[in-house]
C-alpha cells in the first residue's frame, strides 16, 4: 500500500519513538491546538496512523495512550506511566520555553550500574538532569542514587558528552529531583534541587538574580561549571 506522511505526521511518530509512551490529550496540545477543532483533528490523524500501522496504542487509558511500533512493554504495564510522568515534566517545561537536547531514559556511562536519569535536556540554556519520583523511597536509596552522581562528576566522562558547547568550559548538569517528597540528601560538588513540579521549579528562581549568578560561578577543584539559568 502507498501512502505519503506529511511532516506532522513524521513528528508525531517521531514523538512517540522519543517518549515511549503519549496520551491523546498531550498530542492535542503540542500539535493540534491551533485548529478549529483539535480534538477531533487530533483523533483523526491518530486513527489513520494506527490503521496504517505505523504506531501501536493502548485503550487501558483515558484518553488513549500511543506507543511506538517496537514497544517492548506491555500494554497495561505500570511503566507507561513512569513514561507519562515524564512526559508530564516535559510539558510543563513547554509552558515556558522548549527544551532542547531531550533524552528519555538518558544512560550517560553507557554501562549498567550508572546513573540513568529520567529525563536529560537544556532548559532555558541550562543542562539538567531529571529524576522524577512517583513513589516515596527510602533517604539511603536517594543518597545511594546522588552518590551514583558524584562518581560521574569525577570521572570527567561528562566533559565528552555529545551536548557539551564546543567553544565552552563543560557544564556538569544540574540534578532536578521531582517529588512531593522532600529527601535529606546532600552533595559537595554537584547541585541538587527538590521540586514537586517544574512550576515551583520557576517560582523558585524566580527574580533571583543574585542567586543565579552565584550559582553559576561556583567550581570545585576537579571541574567545570555548575550552571543554572533560569531567566
Amino acid at each position: 500500500m502507498s501512502f505519503r506522511l506529511s511532516q506532522r505526521d513524521k513528528d508525531i511518530i517521531a514523538f512517540i519513538n522519543q517518549f515511549r509512551a503519549v496520551d491523546r490529550d498531550s498530542f492535542v496540545d503540542l500539535f493540534f491546538k491551533h485548529l478549529k477543532s483539535p480534538v477531533n483533528a487530533c483523533n483523526s490523524v491518530m486513527v489513520r496512523l494506527y490503521r496504517l500501522g505505523l504506531i501501536e496504542r493502548t485503550k487501558q487509558y483515558s484518553p488513549t495512550v500511543y506507543l511506538p511500533m517496537d514497544a517492548k512493554i506491555k500494554k497495561n504495564s505500570q511503566k507507561i506511566l513512569h513514561f507519562l510522568s515524564i512526559l508530564d515534566v516535559y510539558k510543563q517545561m513547554c509552558t515556558y520555553s522548549t527544551p532542547k537536547q531531550v533524552i528519555v531514559e538518558d544512560k550517560p556511562t553507557g554501562r549498567k550500574g550508572g546513573i540513568e536519569p529520567d529525563l536529560f535536556c537544556i532548559f532555558k540554556g541550562s543542562p539538567f538532569w531529571f529524576e522524577i519520583q512517583r513513589n516515596q523511597y527510602s533517604e539511603q536509596k536517594m543518597q545511594d542514587k546522588i552518590n551514583l552522581y558524584e562518581e560521574f562528576f569525577f570521572s570527567d566522562e561528562w566533559k565528552a558528552l555529545q551536548w557539551q558547547p564546543e567553544d565552552r568550559v563543560p557544564i556538569f548538569p544540574s540534578v532536578i529531583l521531582i517529588t512531593p517528597v522532600r529527601y535529606a540528601v546532600s552533595s559537595n560538588h554537584i547541585r541538587i534541587i527538590q521540586v514537586a513540579n517544574i512550576h515551583e521549579l520557576m517560582e523558585k528562581y524566580k527574580g533571583a538574580p543574585k542567586q543565579t549568578k552565584e550559582v553559576s560561578s561556583r567550581t570545585t577543584s576537579s571541574s567545570g561549571r555548575i550552571k543554572i539559568n533560569l531567566k
